[in-house]
């Protein structure tokens, strides 16, 4: 029987459009307590009155991550479930145009970032020996593609980093699970270098794929763990 979500503390971190906010609303949707957060403070209170909480953070802050956290144990008596939708690319992705700034801008968006926000979950997980951290990477992190090196490298390390901490905290009860969508219908398709054909966007998936996949995951009993799911458009 599937679990209730209602009342869960879910932290969802890049909920200001795209697979974040679309995952933030179906878990208000289920009843959940949810924080909301991402950098664009305005486009979060497009949502404020369907999610309990909103609040800015920058996934690249540490101290952010771990004011977000703070906010969300706080005010909910702890986090149940991260999830870390935030990503980005840039049009400037091959090794031919690819600057350090952009190569270090790249690491923190998609990796650092789910370190410092897991790293900011994890104390009051352990205190009720019981949590669910689930990243969103991509379908870059198992074939390579014209994503970009820098893109390709942070999802890869997603899939490395959260095996890590599933094997350092299980004793905990901590899950984690890695969620890698092929083609989405996000604000992403414009940043690549070469406009995406109407043909093509037209059979991507939607969000709202990416987001009831996570809400299913998270409806699962304790005592399973999902550690990677592939999730891709059928016609492509």
């Amino acid at each position: 029987m599937p679990v209730s979500l209602a009342n869960s503390s879910v932290l969802v971190i890049g909920a200001s459009s795209g697979m974040g906010r679309e995952t933030a609303l179906q878990f208000a949707r289920e009843g959940a307590k949810v924080t909301a957060v991402a950098r664009r403070l305005e486009k979060l209170k497009e949502i404020e009155s369907q999610v309990a909480l909103i609040a800015a953070g920058d996934a690249t802050d540490p101290t952010s991550m771990e004011q977000v956290a703070a906010l969300a144990t706080q005010t909910f008596g702890g986090i149940d479930i991260l999830i870390y939708a935030t990503g980005d690319n840039t049009p400037d992705r091959s090794m031919a145009r690819m600057t350090p700034a952009i190569w270090d801008h790249m690491i923190q968006v998609n990796l650092s970032g789910a370190y410092y926000a897991t790293r900011a979950v994890l104390p009051a997980m352990r205190d009720r020996k019981a949590g669910l951290i689930i990243y969103v990477s991509s379908r870059s992190a198992v074939n390579p593609d014209e994503s970009g090196a820098s893109y390709q490298a942070a999802k890869r390390g997603l899939l490395g980093f959260s095996g890590a901490v599933r094997v350092e905290e299980k004793d905990n009860g901590i899950r984690t699970c890695v969620i890698c969508p092929g083609l989405t219908d996000t604000e992403l398709i414009l940043k690549r270098p070469v406009k995406t054909p109407e043909s093509t966007v037209a059979k991507a998936l939607q969000v709202e794929d990416v987001a009831e996949l996570i809400v299913a995951i998270c409806r699962l009993p304790a005592r399973t763990w999902v550690p990677e799911v592939h999730l891709f458009p059928a016609m492509l």
